[in-house]
Order: C-alpha cells, then sequence, then structure tokens
C-alpha cells in the first residue's frame, strides 16, 4: 500500500489592490491607495483618512468602505452630493474604471501596484500634488478627453448642477459649451458665429483627443440658447456620429478642397433643393469645413448630400 501523500492547501489569493486616482480638479496626478479593509471617510476636516481642501467639499463628505474586491461609497450628507458615473447617489458600490465626482475633483477607481506603500503616506502627498499644480490662474477643473469622454463630463456637470464654460481643446479646434445649472445653454466652435449652437455642440462631442478646462461663467448674451436636456443632446449627438461614420472614406476630410465637376455631366434638374443649396456651398466656399459650417443643415445632412454630389459627378475633391 502506497503511502498517502497530504493534500496542500493552495495559498490564498490576495484581495485585488486599488487606487483613487484623481484624474481632474486640484490634485489631479495624485493618486490614493485603498486598504484591503478598512472605511475612510472623505472631506475637509484636516482630521479624516482623505482630506480635500476646496470650498464645494463638505467637512465629512462621503464614507468609501472596503472588504476585499468590494468597494462602496456613500454620501454623508454633503451639501453638493456625491456622483458616481454621473449620477447623484447615496450609497453605491463601485466597480473598476468608475469616475466619482467630490468638490471639483474626478476621481477614478483604478487597479492599483500591489508594491504600493500603502494609505498612509497619501494624505500628504495630495498637498504636494496640489502645490505642485498651483499657477497664477488656477482653473478648477482640467484633463484630458481621451480620459474622461465629453459624454461622461457632460453627465456629470448636469447631474451636479455646475454653471460655467467647458473649454476643450485639440491640436486644430477650441470649443466652448456653456453651463447654467448643469444645463446646456450655448455652444461655440473656435467662435464662429455662423455656426448653429446645436450643431457646434454635436461637433465637439465628435472629438476624442484633447484637453478641457472648465472655467467660470461668462456673463454674455447668447443669439441662440440651447433648450434641448442634456440626455437628448447626447442622444441624438450619438445617432449623427454612428450615421456620419457609416460614410466612411466616402466623406473628405474636413480639410479638404471642393470644386466643381468639370464638365458637369449630371443635369442640375436632377437634385433637390437642399441639394442644389449644398452644391452652391461648395462653389462658393470650396472648403469642406466652410460648407459645413454655412450649412443650414445639420453636419450629417449636409455631409450625406456632400457625399451623394461627389459620388453623383457633381463635385470633385481637389
Amino acid at each position: 500500500m502506497e503511502p498517502s501523500v497530504p493534500k496542500m492547501t493552495p495559498p490564498a489569493r490576495p484581495a485585488k489592490q486599488f487606487a483613487l486616482r484623481f484624474i481632474s480638479g486640484k490634485y489631479q496626478g495624485g493618486e490614493f491607495p485603498l486598504p484591503a479593509s478598512k472605511e475612510l471617510v472623505v472631506g475637509r476636516s484636516s482630521e479624516l483618512d482623505m482630506v480635500l481642501v476646496e470650498d464645494m467639499v463638505s467637512r465629512r463628505h462621503a464614507k468609501i468602505t472596503v472588504t476585499g474586491d468590494q468597494i462602496f461609497i456613500q454620501d454623508l450628507g454633503s451639501t453638493n452630493g456625491t456622483f458616481v458615473n454621473g449620477e447623484k447617489i447615496k450609497r453605491a458600490r463601485l466597480q473598476e474604471g468608475d469616475r466619482i465626482l467630490i468638490g471639483t475633483s474626478i476621481i477614478k477607481l483604478v487597479a492599483a501596484d500591489a508594491s504600493g506603500s500603502g494609505v498612509a503616506a497619501a494624505g500628504p502627498n495630495l498637498e504636494d500634488v496640489a502645490a505642485g499644480r498651483r499657477t497664477s490662474q488656477v482653473r478648477t477643473m482640467s484633463g484630458s478627453i481621451a480620459e474622461i469622454p465629453l459624454p461622461d463630463l457632460m453627465q456629470l456637470f448636469s447631474a451636479s448642477k455646475k454653471s460655467g464654460v467647458l473649454v476643450v481643446r485639440t491640436d486644430q479646434d477650441v470649443g466652448k459649451i456653456f453651463f447654467d445649472g448643469g444645463q446646456v445653454v450655448f455652444a461655440t466652435v473656435n467662435d464662429k458665429g455662423e455656426v448653429q449652437p446645436l450643431k457646434a455642440l454635436y461637433r465637439i462631442l465628435t472629438w476624442t483627443d484633447g484637453t478641457f478646462d472648465m472655467e467660470p461663467p461668462e456673463e454674455r448674451d447668447f443669439p441662440e440658447r440651447v433648450s434641448m436636456s442634456t440626455e437628448g443632446i447626447l442622444m441624438e449627438a450619438m445617432r449623427q456620429l454612428d450615421e456620419v461614420r457609416r460614410l466612411g472614406d466616402d466623406l473628405p476630410a474636413m480639410h479638404a478642397t471642393i470644386a466643381l465637376a468639370m464638365p458637369m455631366i449630371p443635369p442640375l434638374r436632377q437634385l433637390s433643393q437642399e441639394e442644389l443649396d449644398v452644391l452652391q456651398l461648395a462653389y462658393n466656399y470650396g472648403h469642406t469645413e466652410t460648407i459645413l459650417d454655412r450649412s443650414l443643415a445639420s453636419d450629417l445632412d449636409t455631409s450625406t448630400i456632400l457625399v451623394k454630389l461627389l459620388k453623383g459627378g457633381y463635385l470633385r475633391v481637389e
């Protein structure tokens, strides 16, 4: 009879470690490791576990409970509320990648390096990060739209009823979205007065690379105010984006030069009034972006007509 071999119990797998990464606001670039099992209180009061020194944070703002892989956040009756992925919460379970808004800080739950030094050193480091970011013009919220997509930002600002100007900068363009108590009221691209605010807003929402800054409200009169809800804006923007993507490479680049086809073989009488309008814009301005700017139709409708005119032999790309 062979001797029995004792069974070895596999070592327990350590719980995954997480951290709170500040991706916008005063502490942007800072990271706060979460312990494996603990309750942390977040707020403005200096004796708390995680201290965020800013006016929009309550003295005892929120509580984060960590039990192994399970992480919960609970609002502690704060004045300005706690938001998770754009929704105001009383208590919610957090998943990796979730975005939390406390005061002007947008915080992302991320997987932490298991060799991290722990939570004890994190508090002072946050103030070091804030000190390193101070300039003569401190912006309350800034970050990358690759890290925080614009639809997520709009939902956060809408739910938290923020007022101000969301300025989005890419290598080529500057877009501005004006908020009043969480409601979008106006938008511009490169301060072009001829571009309707909804058209400008939908165009900005197609951008995926660049930076953003939330600047204070501007005292100005708007020639035309946006009245659609944030949810309605985002749904329509996503619909238009999907439809434009279907045009694929048939749609010329924004900087492309457009000219009349010479000779023009197909008869003009086959075109609708809307198609003739786009043809005239192409003749007058000869540039994709300007055609879209000047058209009274949406970017989607104008792009669709532009592709039809190119395929039909009325226009050509130079």
